[in-house]
Protein backbone atom coordinates (compact mmCIF):
# COMPACT_ATOMS: atom_id res chain seq x y z
CA UNK A 1 0.00 0.00 0.00
CA UNK A 2 1.48 3.34 -0.98
CA UNK A 3 1.26 6.69 0.81
CA UNK A 4 -1.47 8.00 -1.52
CA UNK A 5 -3.66 4.99 -0.70
CA UNK A 6 -2.99 5.45 3.00
CA UNK A 7 -3.88 9.15 2.86
CA UNK A 8 -7.00 8.41 0.83
CA UNK A 9 -8.26 5.93 3.43
CA UNK A 10 -6.93 7.72 6.49
CA UNK A 11 -10.23 7.79 8.41
CA UNK A 12 -10.44 4.00 8.21
CA UNK A 13 -6.91 3.61 9.51
CA UNK A 14 -7.10 5.89 12.53
CA UNK A 15 -9.32 3.58 14.56
CA UNK A 16 -7.25 0.52 13.74
CA UNK A 17 -4.03 2.39 14.57
CA UNK A 18 -5.41 3.45 17.94
CA UNK A 19 -6.47 -0.12 18.60
CA UNK A 20 -2.98 -1.42 17.87
CA UNK A 21 -1.02 1.44 19.46
CA UNK A 22 -3.30 2.86 22.15
CA UNK A 23 -0.75 5.41 23.27
CA UNK A 24 -1.16 7.35 20.01
CA UNK A 25 -3.43 10.35 20.52
CA UNK A 26 -6.15 11.62 18.21
CA UNK A 27 -4.13 14.81 17.75
CA UNK A 28 -1.07 12.82 16.67
CA UNK A 29 -3.09 10.78 14.20
CA UNK A 30 -4.64 13.95 12.80
CA UNK A 31 -1.20 15.48 12.53
CA UNK A 32 0.16 12.36 10.80
CA UNK A 33 -2.30 12.65 7.90
CA UNK A 34 -1.23 9.26 6.59
CA UNK A 35 2.53 9.82 6.76
CA UNK A 36 4.07 6.47 7.62
CA UNK A 37 7.33 8.05 8.79
CA UNK A 38 5.48 10.29 11.26
CA UNK A 39 3.50 7.38 12.69
CA UNK A 40 6.65 5.27 12.96
CA UNK A 41 8.36 8.13 14.79
CA UNK A 42 5.53 8.32 17.32
CA UNK A 43 5.54 4.53 17.79
CA UNK A 44 9.31 4.69 18.30
CA UNK A 45 8.99 7.53 20.82
CA UNK A 46 6.09 6.13 22.84
CA UNK A 47 7.05 2.47 22.86
CA UNK A 48 10.84 2.79 23.08
CA UNK A 49 11.58 0.98 19.83
CA UNK A 50 14.36 1.53 17.36
CA UNK A 51 13.53 3.56 14.28
CA UNK A 52 13.88 0.51 12.04
CA UNK A 53 11.68 -1.67 14.26
CA UNK A 54 8.97 0.97 14.48
CA UNK A 55 9.01 1.59 10.73
CA UNK A 56 8.87 -2.15 10.05
CA UNK A 57 5.88 -2.58 12.40
CA UNK A 58 3.98 0.33 10.87
CA UNK A 59 4.64 -0.86 7.32
CA UNK A 60 3.57 -4.37 8.30
CA UNK A 61 0.39 -2.95 9.85
CA UNK A 62 -0.57 -1.24 6.59
CA UNK A 63 0.38 -4.29 4.52
CA UNK A 64 -1.82 -6.57 6.63
CA UNK A 65 -4.63 -4.01 6.76
CA UNK A 66 -4.58 -3.79 2.97
CA UNK A 67 -4.59 -7.59 2.69
CA UNK A 68 -7.58 -7.83 5.06
CA UNK A 69 -9.47 -5.13 3.15
CA UNK A 70 -8.81 -6.87 -0.17
CA UNK A 71 -10.06 -10.16 1.26
CA UNK A 72 -13.21 -8.48 2.64
CA UNK A 73 -13.91 -6.72 -0.66
CA UNK A 74 -13.42 -9.95 -2.61
CA UNK A 75 -15.75 -11.80 -0.25
CA UNK A 76 -18.41 -9.11 -0.55
CA UNK A 77 -18.11 -9.07 -4.33
CA UNK A 78 -18.39 -12.84 -4.52
CA UNK A 79 -21.41 -12.83 -2.23
CA UNK A 80 -23.08 -10.07 -4.23
CA UNK A 81 -22.40 -11.89 -7.47
CA UNK A 82 -23.94 -15.10 -6.11
CA UNK A 83 -27.06 -13.25 -4.98
CA UNK A 84 -27.54 -11.72 -8.42
CA UNK A 85 -27.18 -15.08 -10.18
Amino acid sequence: MNNDQIKGNWKQFTGALKEKWGMLTDDELTQAEGRVDFIAGKVQEKYGQTKDDALHQVNEFFRLFDKDQTKTTTTRTTTTTKVQD
